[in-house]
């Protein structure tokens, strides 16, 4: 037992090897990510191309087969967050402004977060498991044979589909959500008209338009984390387990930092 426990490395030299692997991971990402880059470029030059079906199907899956968990929770938080604001704003006399409470946070944090955390789970995790279920069964080998490029056939499709659902998505959460918050304002004597008018006085245009532009970069985040551990993944029924997880975790840690730095970019630029 002494022995074994001489020959377990020490605190720092586990640090630095985690640091390492983690480094080596965020490179081995990093490639991966620009070789989707250049894949959308051939992509673009009429170099490359996938099934029409595959792209379809994908659409479905991120789109229509989301709209009722991302409606249910968008509705929820609006409702919270009305809940929460009128109890602070009730003791100044301030309901009404619950109504500009609601209408902020949801079109430029929470409707956009919410639906891409759900998306990160629903659909990241899919693919991630699709893809390392082909990876298990040698199907991408066979890909790769036969003179086709998996970029092309599993990343592209999944990656446009995100990109074209997940602004629809977040506008969709931003209304449910509204009116979740409607309802309860309706309940503490804030008319549905009172509350609109009153929202739309600080929610404008480019207010709406904040988390819709910060879904695009969302849900190429989420599509390429999914397929980069799909296709990372091992051989084994474990290993396709473990890369989902790993997926889901990449990319809410990925839309976090994101909406970070939006939020920094934001504030200098004072919008």
């Amino acid at each position: 037992d002494a022995k074994s426990k001489q020959d377990e490395p020490s605190g720092i030299i586990r640090l630095g090897m985690g640091s390492s692997k983690a480094w080596l991971s965020l490179l081995s990402f990093l490639e991966f990510t620009g070789d989707t880059v250049f894949a959308i470029l051939r992509f673009l030059s009429g170099r490359a191309g996938f099934r029409a079906r595959d792209f379809w199907l994908s659409v479905q899956e991120c789109g229509a087969g989301a709209l009722p968990i991302v409606a249910l929770i968008s509705f929820l938080i609006g409702m919270i967050l009305a809940f929460v604001g009128n109890v602070q704003l009730a003791a100044f006399g301030a309901s009404l402004y619950v109504a500009d409470l609601v209408g902020i946070a949801m079109v430029r944090e929470m409707g956009v977060m919410m639906t891409a955390i759900i998306m990160s789970g629903r659909t990241g995790a899919a693919f991630a498991a699709h893809i390392g279920s082909m990876n298990a069964n040698q199907e991408i080998d066979a890909l790769k044979t036969f003179g086709f490029n998996p970029f092309d056939f599993l990343v592209l499709p999944r990656l446009f589909a995100l990109l074209l659902m997940m602004p629809l998505l977040t506008i969709y959460a931003n209304v449910i959500g509204i009116l979740g918050g409607m309802l309860v304002a309706s309940t503490v004597d804030i008319p549905p008209q009172l509350f609109l008018t009153e929202m739309l006085t600080i929610v404008d245009l480019t207010q709406a338009s904040l988390g819709v532009i910060k879904s695009f970069f969302f849900g190429a985040v989420i599509a390429i984390a999914g397929c980069y551990h799909g296709m990372n993944s091992g051989s084994s029924s474990a290993a396709v387990g473990e890369s989902t997880t790993r997926a889901v975790v990449t990319s809410i840690t990925a839309i976090i930092i994101l909406d970070s730095a939006f939020a920094a970019i934001f504030t200098v630029l004072d919008i």
